[in-house]
């Protein structure tokens, strides 16, 4: 077997070979079909050669058409490929641009030397139209490839840069066999010869960008394990050829000192090869590089992704669980562990999934462990450790860890810069190799997943601080009742001594006393349950205001009725809306001279009642009210205020449907307007009672 008909069988294998992938799983689609229809022409030119060099004869027109078909399948699957990254116009422009080289081609290498052939004329004009036609072809597929490479959007250039390589070498190396065919005027054989081998070595490019392009239809999967091998003896194969020339060219420049030169480099380079080979770094390095640029992936990351997400927020779990049992799925792990780091700064066991307890609740953040993943990020497999410990420099395990041989793998949680939390996953339920795309899948995973735990983190920090905000606010609102009842109390004691022989005054203590134990048993009831206020029964707003103006009757001035309108009801806590009355008609009389007025009327607008408590005071400048009024714990009444009268009399008027206005002038008075949502029909006249 001539080394020529060796170069053209391993073409025709290899087309054949891509040729059965392509047809195997094309899917119906146009792409699919021009990529078919390439691999055939070129195995056809591959064998039609191949029968040349076997000296079988064969029609003088057939090498011609067969090296036009294989020229002419190609520019038009480029053309296509171009086709999808322009308009329409420019579309129609490439598509007819391919089939115009295709008939120029036709005319000078098949029907102007078939015409030569018919007049029975040896013309060298037929053979350098035959050339230039076959150099002219081989430029436009170079072009083409440039075209193609530098139209496609950046982000997907990655799916159809190893077709734009091969094909642009093999266009490249056609330019120059043609070429110096077309200067020399005869065809170089040794040229001729390693085309076959040249358009060989390609198909694995073509396949793989195949493989990257859904639009092609084409799910073409290599195996990492048997494409390395063969890649790694082309490499070498590569490699050697090359020192092999370099070698020649040291003895053929090299004079006297030439033989020696050449072994002494040919050796060196031998010794190179070897020691790159055996080298496992190296091989890890290799196999690593072409997994990750020239094969399809393991995973469906969108798949994959979605998948995890949706099992991240899956209904029924808690979030720690979730985690667990999101990263777990990734690599088929049954169960884990989460650990996070709580706010005194070390971490806890926050979740357990079909794992037994550990000794220990809590981990220091100061372990190795922990400052080897905060510091580089990986993912531990601690069967890789065991077995390699030189791999994991200062890492060591707890002894919790090394109590648990369920424990497979740990993936540090990594926010913001910060270890927030981790995870240790059982061993798989199957036996499963764990390679760099399941550490660059959990690692990434793993992301995800700290910024759930810091989020769920701030939730609960949040949740604990609005309950001591809650509890904080309440205490506050007792504190400020728990005031008002001493303040009854010292009137008591200080009008005890005069009115002590009075009837009236001890029947009047009695049942001031009887209230105010009454008030304080509710209000510790509040601190007791947590609720503030009591449940809300049917009331006439009348009748509460009645009771809060006479529970306020015993300072002066008095307040005063102008109109109150009966019948006016809602549904509400009555104990709470009496104490937000009274503190308004309170601050209204601190707020007033003892001879002025406080002066209270109730009527309706629409769907809302409007209870008016009007004074002659000092009054408030605007400012006050827009800054300092409604501001809780600020007071104007020194040690003897709080500052949330105000405050919790808005906030509960709103928190019924309603809400508050003032409308204050300094030395002229303060007017605060109550709208609260009733229940009585805007029918029914108003009465008017002075009490």
């Amino acid at each position: 077997m001539t080394v020529g008909l060796f170069s053209y069988l391993a073409a025709l294998l290899a087309y054949l070979l891509l040729t059965v992938l392509l047809i195997t799983s094309w899917r119906g689609r146009l792409m699919g079909l021009f990529a078919v229809l390439a691999a055939v022409a070129t195995a056809a030119w591959a064998m039609v050669n191949a029968i040349l060099l076997s000296d079988l004869r064969l029609p003088a027109q057939l090498p011609a058409i067969v090296e036009l078909a294989r020229n002419g399948a190609w520019l038009i699957f480029l053309a296509h490929i171009l086709v999808a990254d322009h308009e329409q116009q420019a579309s129609r422009l490439w598509i007819r641009a391919a089939w115009g080289m295709i008939g120029l081609g036709g005319l000078l290498t098949v029907v102007l030397p078939a015409i030569v052939a018919s007049l029975d004329r040896a013309s060298s004009m037929a053979t350098n139209a035959t050339l230039l036609g076959w150099t002219l072809q081989a430029i436009v597929g170079l072009l083409l490839v440039e075209q193609v490479f530098r139209n496609r959007r950046l982000e997907k250039r990655g799916e159809i840069k190893h077709l734009c390589l091969g094909l642009g070498a093999v266009f490249a190396y056609d330019l120059f066999f043609y070429s110096d065919a077309l200067l020399m005027h005869r065809i170089d054989p040794g040229l001729w010869e390693a085309r076959g081998i040249v358009n060989a070595l390609i198909v694995p490019l073509i396949a793989v960008s195949a493989a990257r392009n859904p639009s092609w239809s084409l799910e073409v999967h290599v195996s990492r394990h048997v494409v390395f091998h063969s890649a790694t003896l082309s490499g070498a194969g590569i490699y050697l050829m090359a020192m092999a020339a370099a070698g020649y060219y040291i003895r053929y420049f090299g004079g006297t000192w030439g033989a020696l030169l050449q072994i002494a480099f040919l050796f060196s380079a031998g010794i190179f090869l070897l020691l790159l080979l055996f080298s496992g770094q190296w091989r890890a390095q290799m196999r690593v590089l072409l997994s990750r640029h020239f094969f399809s992936f393991k995973y469906d990351y969108r798949e994959e992704w979605l998948r995890f997400t949706e099992a991240l927020s899956r209904r029924g779990a808690s979030l720690p669980e979730a985690i667990v049992t999101a990263l777990g799925g990734i690599v088929d792990s049954p169960g884990g562990m989460l650990w996070v780091m709580n706010e005194y700064g070390v971490y806890e066991l926050m979740e357990r999934v079909n794992l037994p307890e550990p000794g220990i609740l809590v981990q220091p953040a100061e372990h190795p462990m922990v400052h080897f993943m905060m510091r580089l990020g990986w993912v531990v497999d601690l069967d890789e450790y065991r077995l390699r410990p030189e791999l994991y420099e200062d890492f060591d395990l707890p002894e919790w860890l090394e109590e648990l041989p369920a424990a497979w793998l740990i993936i540090p949680l990594l926010f913001r810069d910060q270890m927030c939390g981790f995870v240790v996953l059982a061993r798989s339920r199957i036996k499963r190799s764990f390679n760099w795309e399941d550490r660059s899948l959990l690692r990434t995973a793993g992301h995800q997943a700290a910024s759930y735990v810091a989020q769920h983190l701030a939730d609960q920090a949040l949740i604990r601080a609005r309950q001591f905000e809650a509890f904080s606010q309440l205490s506050a609102y007792v504190a400020h009742d728990l005031k008002n009842l001493l303040a009854q109390q010292s009137l008591i004691v200080s009008n005890a001594e005069k009115h002590k022989h009075n009837p009236a005054f001890i029947e009047d203590v009695i049942t001031t006393i009887k209230s105010s134990v009454e008030r304080m048993n509710r209000l510790m009831n509040q601190l007791r349950d947590g609720v503030r206020g009591e449940p809300q029964t049917c009331v006439r707003l009348d009748d509460v205001i009645r009771e809060a103006i006479a529970a306020h009757a015993d300072r002066n001035p008095k307040p005063q009725t102008e109109s109150l309108r009966e019948g006016l009801r809602m549904k509400v806590d009555k104990e709470r809306l009496r104490t937000i009355f009274g503190h308004l008609i309170q601050n209204a009389q601190e707020a007033t001279r003892p001879d002025g007025s406080v002066r209270i009327r109730l009527d309706r607008e629409g769907r809302n009642a409007v209870i008016d408590i009007e004074d002659d005071g000092i009054g408030m400048s605007p400012e006050f009210i827009r800054d300092r009024l409604f501001r809780p714990f600020d007071s104007t009444k020194g040690l003897t205020g709080m500052g949330i009268g105000a405050f919790e009399s808005r906030e509960f008027v709103r928190l019924l449907g309603g809400d508050l206005m003032v409308r204050s002038h300094p030395g002229r008075g303060t007017l605060f307007r109550v709208f609260l949502p009733c229940d009585e029909p805007a029918s029914g006249p108003a009465e008017t009672r002075d009490d």
